[in-house]
């Protein structure tokens, strides 16, 4: 850990950055334009899950709502300063939430999590999507279960595999904190989704051998998987946040029987909430990003981490994303303030692969826009980040993103501010 950087908030003198005290002055956009703005009729509450598909000349967004009462949107971008919203499906109950989404071809899946265990409704439903405006249901697998809560996020890999952070009937952890698992799900048969493998961190589930993790953390957020990716050119491999757990590699050649490569944890620096691992394997790079769930800084630091790849074996963190100038301002604005989300990179078709920039969600902090040209040396190039004046404090929530093929980027605020597209008119390339 000796790599790695931790800044907190008594040190931004130390470090000679820039200072807050002109943070009042500062604008809330930098080197990003408003195209757009939708307030998906009024719902709000957009998720962690948003998919872009090309419709012939039409371009069509997917969106997952955080909570209900909407599920999902469909979304007609086509005309980017003017979205419309083709189509909503509303949650099945009051305590279901969607929040995640992915789609392969004409293929949609999306997440259902309940907010206790036990709930009805948990796992995935699958939809055709020929028809933008007419999701047609095809399946629905059922995740449910006495300790299961359902899924929360998903992605999708090889156009044939998801991967689920979830519950299952039969997956029971020692600690109601580590409820959700790896679980890869073979969408060959879209009609007829079976799970093909599952993973979870020694230790965590009933009738281990293995002794249960130490718990260091001050906010217990679990040692569960939060998202898990497996890029195009690394179909072997799945990279992990597993929360509480850290990052996690692992071997999937054999999706029935994943093998753990790799594993580190900020747990000895009292930093949790490992949420969203990138992998720029060509750079021998991964970008990891900390999810911050405490209002006004409580929980800070809750970083985005350049880490540094070149022994998969032997992964170690290089630098953090700097903070913004009005940090102390933006921490006391209400509400979250810290990562989240972070650009995939898993939608080639239709979204940009980013090398040697890193585009992310905030929360308080909006959309923030960083050139990692040197990995040792991350610089903030653009940022969006206005008040909501329906959110609490007024500050947005940023929640997540997608950039666009050409160029345009799709945000969602996770409370009342809707989906905003914007254009980035910077000077550093956005690549």
């Amino acid at each position: 850990m000796k790599h790695f950087i931790r800044i907190g908030l008594c040190a931004l003198a130390l470090l000679n950055l820039q200072s807050t005290t002109f943070a009042a002055n500062l604008p809330d956009m930098m080197n990003l334009r408003l195209v757009g703005h939708s307030d998906l009729n009024g719902a709000g509450k957009g998720g962690e899950g948003l998919a872009l598909k090309q419709y012939g000349s039409k371009t069509v967004l997917f969106l997952a709502h955080e909570s209900g009462p909407q599920c999902i949107s469909v979304i007609d971008v086509t005309n980017p300063a003017k979205p419309a919203v083709l189509k909503q499906l509303p949650v099945e109950a009051a305590f279901v939430r969607c929040n995640s989404l992915a789609l392969t071809g004409n293929i949609l899946v999306v997440a259902r999590q309940s907010e206790k265990v036990g709930q009805p409704h948990g796992g995935i439903k699958v939809y055709d999507i020929s028809d933008a405006s007419d999701p047609k249901l095809l399946s629905y697998m059922d995740l449910t279960g006495p300790s299961s809560r359902g899924t929360h996020y998903l992605t999708i890999s090889d156009g044939r595999y998801a991967f689920l952070a979830t519950g299952a009937k039969d997956f029971v952890p020692k600690n109601p904190n580590d409820d959700q698992m790896l679980m890869i799900v073979d969408l060959q048969d879209p009609k007829n989704p079976k799970e093909a493998g599952r993973w979870w961190l020694p230790g965590t589930k009933v009738g281990d051998t293995e002794a249960p993790p130490a718990r260091v953390h001050p906010f217990d957020s679990g040692f569960r998987l939060h998202d898990g990716l497996s890029p195009v050119e690394r179909p072997d491999r799945a990279y992990l946040g597993w929360l509480d757990g850290g990052l996690i590699v692992l071997d999937i050649s054999d999706k029935t029987k994943p093998k753990m490569v790799s594993r580190i944890s900020w747990q000895s620096l009292n930093e949790g909430f490992m949420h969203t691992i990138v992998p720029i394997l060509d750079r021998n790079l991964l970008i990891a990003s900390q999810e911050s769930t405490k209002d006004n800084c409580k929980d800070w630091p809750m970083r985005i981490t350049v880490v540094d790849f070149k022994k998969e074996t032997q992964p170690y963190p290089l630098s953090v994303m700097p903070p913004p100038a009005n940090i102390a301002d933006l921490c006391k604005d209400g509400g979250r303030f810290g990562s989240h989300n972070i650009n995939l990179n898993n939608m080639p078709e239709v979204s940009q692969v980013l090398k040697n920039t890193v585009v992310t969600a905030q929360f308080g902090g909006g959309l923030r826009i960083y050139s990692i040209e040197n990995p040792n040396a991350p610089k903030e190039i653009a940022y969006f980040a206005p008040k909501v004046p329906g959110n609490k404090g007024g500050a947005i929530q940023m929640n997540d993103l997608i950039v666009g093929k050409g160029g345009l980027i799709y945000a969602d605020d996770r409370f009342t501010g809707g989906l905003f597209i914007l254009q980035y008119t910077g000077k550093t390339p956005l690549n």
